[in-house]
């Protein structure tokens, strides 16, 4: 069964172009072509596409805007992004929007049908550079949230150690051996930069740790 596609692209040229190569492939189906994203909310719910090909820059509202909004109600759809740029921070800023990937637009005559392929399948195309920003953004957000890097362990015994349970109540808790509570205690006194557990308890509550 064909791909159903909505399409959104101000430069009208581009905008014929891509909808001539896409009802020459049988396997997708154009549903619908727009100068601008305002109306995808009920574009989705009427048509409901199987792909978006948005572009970054439009009036009214951009791509970026548009991706943003979609993802308020659906998770799901793929959405590609057409771009004149490559490695810039509109392509970023869209990836972490909820873009499924992206392709630029001196690539379209050659790569089109292959990064929709792509992107239905579950892939996600970008350059090696985007793909590096949005790794590091990610890295940067795990980071602050959680600052100390306490692994998912230690953090559930830092919980149980600030409800003020013992050492054997928190052994019989998680079913650990008061040795293996002593050895993540000791490195959550060390990540912490504490050195008791009143210490411990007084930062992860202030510092909402736990």
């Amino acid at each position: 069964m064909p791909h159903s596609i909505l399409l959104y692209e101000d430069n009208q040229l581009l905008s014929e172009s891509i909808q001539s190569m896409l009802r020459l492939n049988s396997n997708l189906n154009l549903l619908g072509a727009y100068e601008n994203p305002q109306e995808v909310k009920s574009h989705l719910k009427i048509k409901n596409p199987d792909l978006l090909l948005m572009d970054i820059d439009m009036p009214g509202m951009t791509g970026i805007e548009a991706v943003a909004e979609v993802r308020t109600f659906n998770r799901d759809i793929p959405i590609l992004m057409l771009t004149v740029f490559d490695d810039n921070q509109h392509v970023f800023d869209a990836i972490c929007a909820g873009a499924s990937g992206y392709l630029l637009k001196k690539h379209i005559s050659g790569k089109l049908f292959s990064a929709i392929e792509e992107v239905m399948e579950g892939g996600a195309p970008m350059s090696p550079s985007i793909a590096r920003m949005v790794l590091n953004s990610v890295h940067q957000k795990a980071s602050s949230e959680n600052p100390y890097q306490l692994t998912p362990k230690e953090k559930s015994v830092l919980t149980s150690l600030s409800k003020g349970n013992s050492y054997k109540m928190i052994a019989a808790e998680f079913g650990i051996s008061l040795d293996t509570v002593r050895s993540h205690i000791r490195k959550i006194y060390e990540k912490l930069h504490v050195h008791s557990q009143t210490e411990a308890v007084s930062k992860a509550i202030h510092e909402r740790l736990v």
